[in-house]
C-alpha cells in the first residue's frame, strides 16, 4: 500500500501547490468525507479541456494542471490522486478504453475518432476497499450539455453515466486497462501517436477552443 501513498513523478503529492491544494479542499473528519471534498474541488475548480498538447509531459502532471487551472481526463485524476496522497489517503490511477457517442465535431476532428484511449480515472482506498472517481466534466459544461454531473459519495463507484439527460447514448466502456501507482505517460503518449495520427500530424500546442468545442 506504501506506493500508493508515496509520491510519483506525476501524481506528484508532495509539490507544494499539491499539498496546498491538498490542505484547502480536504475538509471533514474522516477519509471518507476529506476524500469526496477533494472530489468535488477537482471536478469543478479544474476546466475540462481535451485540447491539449499531449505530446508534452507535464499535461498528465497534477501539479501543472493545478497551474493551468485546467486538465483532461488523465491529469484531473492525477490531481485527485495526488491530493488524496497529499491528505494521507491511499490512491492511484485508472484507464479504460471509453467510446463517445456525443463527441463535438471539433474534438471528433482533431482525434480523427471517437474512440477515448486511456481514459483517465482515480481509485481510492476508502473504508477497507478500492473505489472509483471520475472528476473530469466540470459541472458547468455537464449543464450546457445535459449531461449528467458524476457525483461521489466516497462508497459507490462514480463512473461516466451511458446515457445523457435526454436518454442519448454517452459514454460506453469498451477496455480496462488497469491500475498503476502512477501515470505511465511514455506508455500512453506511444499509443496516442498510433491511434490518433491525424492528431500528431500537427506539431505544437493545441489551438484554444470555446467552451462548447471543449466538451468531448
Amino acid at each position: 500500500m506504501n506506493e500508493f501513498l508515496a509520491p510519483g513523478r506525476y501524481i506528484d503529492s508532495d509539490h507544494p501547490a499539491v499539498v496546498a491544494f491538498s490542505g484547502k479542499h480536504s475538509s471533514g473528519a474522516g477519509d471518507l468525507q476529506r476524500a469526496v471534498s477533494l472530489y468535488y474541488a477537482v471536478r469543478d475548480g479544474i476546466r475540462y479541456n481535451p485540447f491539449l498538447d499531449f505530446s508534452r509531459e507535464e499535461t498528465f502532471q497534477a501539479s501543472h494542471c493545478i497551474a493551468a487551472g485546467e486538465g483532461f481526463c488523465i491529469g484531473k485524476a492525477a490531481l485527485l490522486a495526488a491530493s488524496a496522497r497529499a491528505a494521507g489517503i491511499a490512491a492511484r490511477v485508472g484507464f479504460a478504453d471509453v467510446k463517445n457517442h456525443l463527441t463535438t465535431p471539433a474534438l471528433r476532428e482533431r482525434m480523427g475518432s471517437d474512440l477515448f484511449i486511456y481514459h483517465g480515472y482515480t481509485e481510492l482506498f476508502l473504508e477497507g476497499k478500492w473505489v472509483k472517481a471520475t472528476p473530469a466534466f466540470n459541472v458547468e459544461l455537464c449543464r450546457r450539455f445535459k449531461v449528467r454531473p458524476l457525483e461521489f459519495d466516497g462508497r459507490e463507484d462514480s463512473i461516466f453515466h451511458p446515457f445523457d439527460e435526454q436518454d442519448r447514448r454517452h459514454m460506453e466502456y469498451l477496455r480496462d486497462r488497469g491500475s498503476r501507482a502512477d501515470v505511465p505517460v511514455a506508455e500512453i503518449i506511444q499509443a496516442f501517436r498510433e491511434a490518433y495520427p491525424v492528431l500528431y500530424r500537427s506539431a505544437g500546442a493545441a489551438p484554444a477552443r470555446s467552451a462548447e468545442e471543449r466538451f468531448g
